[in-house]
């Protein structure tokens, strides 16, 4: 969700599987992952490689899920 949020839907696939980094030992993001690497180091690594900055590295704002209220 943070890589569509950044990229939007199609662009975040690409990025995953063409971006190698040295944080992540030469390897993709979906390299990364499927390896056993914690995704939050992988969106880490990914923002320091692409330059993304902190304030937009949580992904967009959305309100509040509320689910069904008890009576």
């Amino acid at each position: 969700m943070l890589m569509d949020d950044e990229f939007g839907e199609a662009y975040a696939a690409v990025v995953a599987r063409s971006q190698h980094m040295g944080a992540l030992d030469g390897r993709t993001a979906q390299e990364a992952v499927d390896a056993g690497v914690p995704p939050r180091r992988v969106w880490e690594a990914l923002c320091d490689h692409m330059g993304i900055p902190p304030v937009r590295r949580l992904g967009k704002d959305r309100p509040l899920r509320r689910g069904p209220v008890d009576e």
